[in-house]
């Protein structure tokens, strides 16, 4: 029997900081690349929806049409990852999508976009959620706020230099009788095809196998979450089915569907929002866009410190999405470019304090297969959100011939997330953890400011 003593090994911080070195730089470069590819279709859209004559309505309706290919594949994607393993199937993610994302060179008309659109969906499914459920396997409850807030800010902060890549290879157009936006898709698929390979050779399944980690620190690691999987097991012993039935999960696909909405409604069309408003170059726009996703990356960093250290998740989610919502009012309002940047700034802080408290919250209540199925169901269901969002603000920009309205009922979303954030089910995983920290809660989880909420920390 592997002991789970704390004084199995000299430092349990020194073993979640080797294991943190050796998984979240790497999956978040993966991560990057996954947000790019999903993604580039924005800066694309540039010179892609003139070439094509593509209406916004046409072609918010093919950006959104990823999120139903990945809504259709998502589950079964990550109970497959749950069954053969981390390193197999991340790594045939990858490489699928590559290939998809680099054929969107083909696209004509629309029948074909919103093709290739669904079956880039279809590839990516499962990529995401497996990532939550991968870092679920090596982080402790207590920590692992931060273990994702890192891998999604470490892969932020490389994803801002994808924007302005995307930008350059608009420049691009002409050469070898391709467009601009042809080229886009093709030297930024490629990429994540051969870091498929790369996944094969460095990715680590599970603890278990882990032999950069000593003996005393693998068996430490092994026996500190065996040891919580019983705990919820005990607290909460739910089967897959009974997990996506369950209540709290049902309200966690709400506050994501509403969070995930508006996120990509503006992120699709933030670069027209700016084509409309500037006479800047695609290169200009792609750089703007960019930027903002900084300030969110550091704003996801301090919460999930901050989450983690006084064990409470919900008013951090609320509060990121209602300051999100304020940030989408002020775009709605902003007929300047720059005060739209730094709408787009105020989102983007909003928006990064909600993700590492967010998925702490589903992942201390669920393991096994319930954790597989449960996290991709409520990524899955959420990320419908990015059909509706880009669907509602093209449809809008197309009635109203501005995208003003649109806007609004995004920042309308965010409050609803905001809402029903502060009205979900606090863990009582995260109330033993707080326990075991000595911080005092009010008796439904939140900790008592005098002791655990002074000051965000100065650093992750």
């Amino acid at each position: 029997m592997v002991s789970s003593s704390d004084s199995d090994v000299p430092s349990q911080d020194a073993v979640l900081r080797k294991v943190a070195k050796r998984l979240i730089p790497f999956i978040a470069i993966l991560y990057a690349f996954n947000i790019l590819d999903r993604t580039n279709i924005g800066i694309a859209s540039l010179t892609m929806k003139p070439d094509l004559g593509f209406s916004d309505t046409v072609y918010g309706i093919g950006a959104g049409m990823f999120f139903i290919g990945y809504f259709f594949f998502e589950a079964p994607s990550n109970l497959i990852l749950e069954k053969v393993g981390a390193r197999i199937w991340i790594a045939r993610i990858m490489f699928t999508w590559g290939a998809i994302s680099a054929a969107m060179l083909f696209v004509t008309n629309p029948f074909w976009f919103y093709t290739m659109r669904f079956l880039l969906g279809v590839a990516e499914a499962g990529f995401y959620p497996g990532m939550i459920l991968y870092l679920t396997y090596w982080f402790p409850t207590a920590q692992r706020a931060q273990a994702v807030a890192r891998f999604v800010a470490v892969s932020a902060i490389v994803g801002v230099v994808g924007g302005p890549i995307s930008g350059a290879l608009l420049g691009l157009d002409g050469i070898g009788n391709l467009k601009g936006w042809q080229w886009v898709f093709l030297l930024e698929g490629i990429p994540s095809c051969l870091l498929g390979f790369v996944v094969l050779y460095y990715m680590t399944d599970r603890p278990e196998k882990a032999h950069w980690l000593s003996d005393p620190e693998r068996n430490w690691l092994i026996g500190r979450l065996a040891q919580e999987r019983q705990h919820r097991d005990k607290q909460h012993g739910l089967s897959l089915l009974q997990a996506l039935q369950s209540p709290a999960i049902l309200h966690f696909c709400a506050i994501f569907f509403l969070y995930v909405s508006a996120g990509y409604g503006l992120g699709f069309f933030t670069p027209q929002i700016f084509k409309a408003l500037t006479t800047w170059s695609s290169q200009t726009i792609s750089l703007v866009v960019a930027l903002p996703g900084l300030a969110g990356a550091v704003a996801m960093l301090l919460s999930a410190a901050h989450s983690d250290k006084t064990c409470e998740r919900k008013y951090h989610v609320a509060f990121g999405a209602g300051l999100g919502a304020v940030g989408i009012a002020i775009a709605a309002l902003s007929g300047n470019p720059y005060l739209t940047i730094a709408a787009l700034v105020v989102f983007s802080i909003g928006s990064g304090i909600c993700q590492g408290p967010f998925w702490a919250m589903p992942t201390s209540m669920l393991s096994g297969a319930a954790a597989a199925g449960g996290i991709a169901f409520i990524n899955s269901v959420g990320n419908l959100g990015g059909f509706a969002g880009p669907f509602a603000m093209g449809w809008l920009k197309d009635k109203t011939q501005s995208y003003q309205a649109g806007l609004f009922v995004l920042a309308a979303l965010m409050v609803g997330a905001s809402i029903l954030a502060m009205l979900a089910r606090h863990s009582p995983e995260d109330e033993r953890a707080a326990a075991a920290r000595g911080v005092r809660t009010d008796g439904e989880g939140m900790p008592l400011v005098d002791e655990a909420m002074p000051t965000l920390p100065s650093g992750a």
